[in-house]
């Protein structure tokens, strides 16, 4: 990974820590930046999706299991989708289907995220 992207990523994890909601969710900002961090270069450049990508949005979809977690990880998607505008909104939609893991709302950054159950 090069080093622009690298400290890309680590400034996309500490936005999101920061703009983390404080709710009683289990789940948290940096847990879905890091579960998702194995897909950031398929989701700018597309080609083949690696499988610790795919193994990291099972384990947040796993992790998700309150409706404020649920919540949480929309909101913390929504946030990385929109500091970074290098990412294919197409490709980043598609991955959970193309990981056979279902996500009720699309993957893009006007999704509400308080109608999540």
């Amino acid at each position: 990974m090069d080093i622009k992207l690298t400290i890309a990523l680590y400034a996309m994890v500490a936005l999101v820590m920061v703009a983390a909601p404080a709710a009683e969710a289990a789940l948290t900002c940096g847990m879905v930046a890091s579960d998702l961090a194995p897909c950031l270069n398929y989701i700018q450049h597309g080609g083949t999706i690696p499988p610790t990508c795919c193994n990291g949005i099972k384990t947040l979809s796993a992790a998700a299991v309150s409706t404020e977690d649920r919540r949480t990880a929309c909101t913390c998607l929504k946030n990385l989708l929109s500091t970074n505008r290098d990412i294919n909104l197409e490709l980043a939609n598609s991955l959970p289907a193309k990981c056979g893991v279902p996500v009720p709302y699309p993957i893009n950054p006007s999704t509400n995220c308080t109608k999540i159950n």
